[in-house]
């Protein structure tokens, strides 16, 4: 049974990593320009969504704004078993992260610049059909979480801008999954686990202007601690069993890795621009998961489970048209390598190196206002099994996301 229950270990890293479909599962969806080219844009200012994708770009905006976006995502997995070659689907519903962001100036700090940004870098609901193979791993999981981030942004000189916010991140998480052993009616038992956790962390930007149509940019984005403590497992057993499978609280804690980015952006005229991004992203620090049940029996101990992510470089680039009559038009793609090593495959993470596509369209009406759409597609297949739970076989997953985005100014 300890080895069973070493697999809910996995509810933790859900906290942060949501059935989003990009690298790790790290949610690139903050900003509908960026989306629109390839999720790139970290040296160039766009609007404000500059405060997550680079703080010090910030500094270069000559108005207020504010920015509401959402992306909706539907995506579902495959699962071929390897022993029988029987398939097994995941139905989970459309996920929505969002994006909202307010930036301001100072009437008498021209060169100062504020901003508050909240969105949801992790969120959805992931959830496999009955009676599939794996469901003494995973049955359901939803999962919520949203970021606040307030940033400031300061024009150091003429071409430079540098900019910092500290990073709040709040979650909730539900997870089911059944226990191999059943009633009398032959229905299997079942777990449940819910919890909250908080972290906190910084993100940090500078831009640089090289020249009138070349710019550089630089993002950290720091490691951030998420802990749960206080949650709430309830088990669903027969009721000679009960005194196994404790109702009670556990706590853990994950790490959130670091993301460095460093990007180029090149103006080739007034209306064509292209944008490139390179991602390191410090998955290293994901080795371990430790569970501690505040009831510890000899079905329920207290477990630590291996994960060995390995740190991993992300590519990311596009281009955008501006037309004369305030019509835009975005493409882009990139290609990221997966932190997840065989043997360490789960139903929540079958991730793989992947390509993905994007385009967009953006129109501006009059001084005030604009809108944005994007459209996003990534497919990936891993074979491999997982040496804890011995679950083996294939992961086919697609994914289709549309963004629409809407932007005041004044």
């Amino acid at each position: 049974m300890r080895k069973l229950f070493s697999v809910l270990l996995t509810f933790l890293c859900l906290l942060t990593y949501g059935n989003s479909f990009s690298q790790g599962y790290q949610v690139n969806f903050q900003g509908q320009k960026q989306q629109g080219m390839g999720l790139a844009g970290t040296a160039v200012f766009m609007d404000g969504s500059s405060l997550f994708f680079n703080p010090g770009s910030v500094a270069f905006s000559n108005e207020n704004s504010i920015n509401i976006a959402v992306t909706p995502i539907s995506g579902n997995t495959l699962f071929i078993d390897s022993t029988t070659g029987q398939g097994y689907r995941s139905n989970s519903p459309i996920g929505t992260p969002f994006s909202a962001y307010g930036l301001f100036q100072l009437k008498d700090h021209a060169k100062l610049k504020l901003g508050i940004a909240a969105y949801t870098p992790f969120g959805s609901t992931v959830s496999y059909e009955d009676n599939w193979i794996g469901r003494f791993a995973l049955t359901k999981l939803q999962l919520k979480a949203i970021f606040i981030q307030p940033t400031f942004s300061y024009r150091i000189a003429d071409v430079i801008g540098i900019g910092g916010g500290l990073v709040i991140s709040t979650g909730d998480v539900v997870l089911e999954k059944d226990i191999p052993v059943q009633f009398s009616d032959g229905d299997f038992a079942s777990a449940s686990l819910s919890g909250s956790a908080l972290g906190f962390g910084y993100n940090l930007g500078i831009h640089y202007d090289l020249t009138k149509k070349l710019s550089v940019g630089l993002n950290f984005r720091s490691k951030i601690e998420m802990n749960v403590d206080d949650g709430n497992a309830i088990f669903d057993v027969p009721e000679s069993l009960d005194p196994n499978f404790p109702d009670g609280t556990f706590s853990g804690a994950l790490p959130l890795p670091q993301v460095l980015t460093f990007g180029v952006c090149y103006k080739a005229n007034d209306q064509l621009t292209f944008v490139l991004d390179v991602n390191r992203v410090g998955w290293k620090a994901y080795d371990t998961l430790a569970f501690d049940y505040a009831l510890n029996t000899s079905s329920l101990e207290d477990t630590k489970s291996p994960r060995m992510y390995e740190s991993t470089f992300a590519f990311r680039g596009g281009g955008s048209y501006d037309f004369n009559n305030g019509l835009s038009f975005r493409a882009g793609g990139g290609f990221g390598f997966s932190p997840v090593q065989n043997g360490y495959i789960t139903p929540e993470t079958p991730d793989n190196d992947r390509w993905y596509g994007t385009a967009g369209i953006g129109y501006v009406f009059g001084d005030h206002f604009s809108i944005d759409a994007t459209f996003y597609y990534t497919q990936m297949t891993r074979t491999g099994h997982n040496t804890e739970t011995g679950l083996s076989g294939t992961f086919e997953t697609k994914a289709i996301a549309g963004g629409l985005g809407l932007i005041y100014k004044w």
